[in-house]
């Protein structure tokens, strides 16, 4: 469900066709909701037919055209109610947990290179995190700087604060599993030595 508040989200900021959806999703939203191209484009179609989105057609190259989509009052009233109610905290599902108390069962050598690829992957995304972090420090996130440019200055503070709010904990959250990860590399070391 959290996908189709995700689209609405991003789409308070401005129109966008669906392309320009997809590049925006994975710049910001996908931080803290992934979701394939397989996904949003079918939602987009249920937040249409729902009411929550319309859509315009706008041309596109010289004969072709591709559906623009807007955020409804009734979208806007629905992902209001969303933000405004409680969230059930989700248990967590994370494989490299699962593998890591399993371990045993495993080459040391095989250890070492799963804990060498997640290193390399948080490592990526903690630089990510903190470059869209400044980027929304200095509003020019372009996701963000296109919803402030309707807001007043009152009305841009908080939109600006709460999302560095979201980053900081994705950043602090990076930083753990980074922590976690050098655990394990000298867990590693004291049980199968170096």
């Amino acid at each position: 469900m959290s996908l189709r508040y995700a689209l609405i989200a991003l789409l308070t900021g401005r129109p966008m066709t669906g392309y320009d959806i997809s590049k925006s999703f994975s710049r910001s939203v996908a931080h803290v909701w992934h979701a394939p191209d397989s996904q949003i484009y079918p939602e987009l179609n249920r937040l249409e037919r729902d009411g929550l989105l319309k859509s315009t057609e706008v041309r596109w190259g010289q004969k072709g055209t591709k559906k623009e989509y807007h955020v409804t009052d009734e979208g806007l009233a629905d992902f209001r109610a969303w933000m405004e109610s409680p969230l059930t905290p989700q248990r967590q599902r994370d494989p490299a947990y699962l593998k890591a108390a399993y371990f045993d069962f495993a080459d040391p050598a095989s250890v070492r290179e799963q804990l060498r690829q997640q290193q390399a992957y948080w490592q990526e995304h903690l630089g990510l995190l903190e470059a869209t972090r400044t980027a929304l420090v200095e509003r020019t996130h372009p996701t963000l700087a296109a919803r402030l440019s309707q807001l007043t200055e009152r009305e841009a503070e908080p939109a600006v604060r709460y999302k560095v709010y979201a980053y900081d904990g994705l950043i602090a959250r990076a930083r753990t599993e980074l922590a976690w990860i050098a655990d394990g590399f000298a867990l590693a070391d004291e049980l199968h030595g170096p």
